[in-house]
């Protein structure tokens, strides 16, 4: 199911355009220090800048050496130092030591500091407190889009969700303004816009404003793509907690996709060795096995080695000019695709071997049984289970944990073992998560009875999306339920559901769980509207945050109206991406684009609210 573009999808966008800008931007600004320099790059940037400019375009612009930001002294010798950061305190800090440190030595030197995509006021006020503001030139770097596929661009800002939805801190929404006003500025203005959550409605706001300042950047341009849809992480903590069986989602989970690739460690390359793979469309491999449901992943490489197999010995009984034309135009392709099949083959396995160990399927099982709302006892049972076995809160329990809170209510025995064996500790963790709306408390007089029987009612009531008198006392974000049945996320399914001609987006998660975001955009966009949304909109409690815009659609096109950019808020989940994907090509020759603070999954999320350092 690699969904590939088809003859009857509209054209994407040429995102390679972002890359050339930000690394025109980036040797610019290396420029305003004339002459050989030292690089120093904060670890979390190295990745993403390796997207935009390798080191061979950083010694042609004379960097010399290139250091990592890290807390201990520089050892460089060079004249000139430029520090290439994102805008955190720390980084002030480190800067500031090594800027004094020299002034102590009595040594001169020039220095710059290249903030990216912004700076901050309070990163300039650290400076000045230091004594250093004088002694350093400061930039922007404005790059907040990578494009890591055709289809996705990221923000690389996995911060984000922590600074915004558990600290309140909005400083990022402008970088999301700022980038939505450069693709409007590229490719044109968005006709139909639509979004929900808080944070969507103020980048929208902040957004249209940049709009209007300079009207004529965009004014008189066709658009590219027809719409945009902002969405909050909040809106949907549930899908991102749900464990992922889509095969890039599978990759992510076990391996971690950073900036768009995986290091494959010697138990994938059947060597002693570990291999960087970048993941997007050009990895043939790879593209047709990434949307599908893992369980299809095997039969299609076993298929695929057996077609690979005819291919070379095709090389027998072949006369000398035809083995010449073979071996010019066939022989180096075959390898490459031999070489790549050989991974995902290792990388199958390296999972198989891992969720086994793991007992993967009866985690999935109790995951279902949670977003269906039935057998919710003995999935509490299976919970409390695991965190007696100490297994680590980073990886399942804190995350089941969460999604039963999410779906139902946590009942006293759970949070009491949780106390009892994740130890003090652990105590701040589980208050980040209450904050957060991540983890509610079990409201009084509601026993796990008299739960399961609200649960029940709701899902087997036949009045279809009327709301019980009983469901009013649940904690508020057990309206997943409502929800849940209003939208019809938990399909109907007669016999068992096909995973390998999958009818809708469910197969994401095994037929059993249509992702609630996915399905929010799907009838947003069927409606043109939110009218008809109304009872879901309140449900998530975001009455006031709902919001369509439809200004410029007499502008255009109708192969631009089959274009979405959906922009996740706080991260999004390559199962969500997958299901979009699927959405596109089940339903009038749409195709989506996904713009992303950062990728996310379960086990990050978790670690977003963590504060215990692993």
């Amino acid at each position: 199911m690699a969904f590939p573009h088809r003859p009857d999808a509209p054209e994407l966008p040429d995102f390679s355009m972002l890359k050339r800008l930000a690394r025109d931007q980036l040797i610019y600004l290396l420029e305003q220090l004339p002459g050989k320099k030292d690089l120093f790059i904060e670890a979390d940037l190295m990745s993403p800048l390796d997207r935009i400019a390798n080191v061979s375009i950083l010694k042609q612009h004379e960097v010399d050496k290139l250091y990592k930001v890290e807390n201990k002294p520089a050892l460089s010798s060079s004249e000139q130092l430029c520090f290439l950061v994102r805008p955190r305190i720390k980084n002030m800090r480190y800067i500031a030591s090594l800027v004094n440190a020299d002034k102590l030595a009595g040594r001169t030197r020039k220095y710059k500091v290249i903030f990216s995509p912004q700076k901050f006021y309070a990163c300039e006020m650290v400076l000045e407190e230091e004594g250093i503001y004088g002694d350093v030139s400061c930039d922007e770097w404005a790059f907040s889009l990578l494009p890591l596929d055709v289809d996705l661009l990221s923000m690389e800002l996995p911060e984000f969700f922590r600074d915004y939805f558990l600290e309140g801190d909005q400083r990022w929404i402008n970088t999301v303004a700022q980038a939505l006003h450069l693709l409007s500025t590229l490719y044109g203005p968005f006709p139909n816009c639509y979004g929900i959550g808080r944070c969507a409605k103020m980048a929208y706001e902040l957004w249209r404003n940049l709009e209007e300042e300079e009207d004529g950047e965009t004014k008189g341009r066709r658009p590219e793509i027809g719409h945009i849809f902002l969405l909050d992480r909040d809106v949907d903590f549930v899908t991102a907690l749900c464990s992922q069986v889509v095969y890039e989602g599978l990759v992510d989970d076990t391996f971690r996709i950073k900036c768009g690739s995986v290091d494959f460690g010697p138990e994938v390359t059947s060597s002693d060795k570990s291999l960087k793979v970048l993941l997007n469309a050009d990895d043939k491999v790879f593209n047709e096995i990434r949307n599908e449901h893992f369980s299809n992943v095997f039969g299609f490489l076993s298929q695929k080695a057996r077609n690979l197999q005819a291919q070379y010995d095709r090389r027998r009984g072949m006369d000398i000019k035809q083995m010449k034309n073979f071996v010019s135009q066939e022989l180096k392709g075959l390898k490459q695709e031999h070489r790549l099949l050989s991974l995902h083959i290792g990388a199958c396995e390296s999972i198989m071997k891992k969720k086994t160990k793991q007992d993967f399927q009866e985690l999935i099982k109790t995951e279902h049984a949670l977003l269906e709302g039935f057998n919710i006892r003995e999935s509490t049972s299976y919970i409390e289970e695991h965190i007696d076995r100490q297994v680590p809160p980073s990886h399942c329990s804190r995350g089941y944990i969460v999604l039963l809170s999410l779906t139902s209510v946590v009942p006293d025995s759970a949070r009491c073992s949780l106390d009892t064996h994740y130890g003090p500790e652990h105590l701040l963790t589980f208050s980040n998560l209450r904050r957060a709306g991540l983890l509610t408390e079990q409201a009084p007089g509601d026993t796990l009875t008299a739960v399961e029987s609200k649960v029940s009612k709701l899902v087997t009531d036949k009045a279809a999306g009327k709301i019980t008198d009983a469901f009013s006392s649940l904690a508020k974000r057990s309206n997943f339920r409502a929800i849940s049945k209003k939208l019809n996320l938990i399909p109907r399914v007669d016999g068992e559901y096909d995973l390998k001609v999958p009818r809708d987006m469910a197969y994401v998660f095994s037929g059993a769980y249509v992702p609630l975001s996915c399905r929010i955009i799907e009838q947003v966009l069927e409606r043109r509207s939110w009218q008809g949304l109304d009872e879901v909109v309140r449900l998530l409690n975001c009455s006031d945050f709902a919001f369509t815009d439809m200004t410029k659609e007499d502008k255009a096109s109708s192969e631009s109206l089959r274009l979405i950019l959906v922009v996740f808020l706080g991260g999004c989940t390559f199962s969500e991406i997958s299901a979009l994907r699927f959405l596109g090509r089940e339903k009038g020759k749409r195709e989506f684009i996904f713009l992303t603070t950062a990728v996310t999954n379960s086990a990050r999320l978790m670690e977003a609210m963590s504060e215990v350092k692993a």
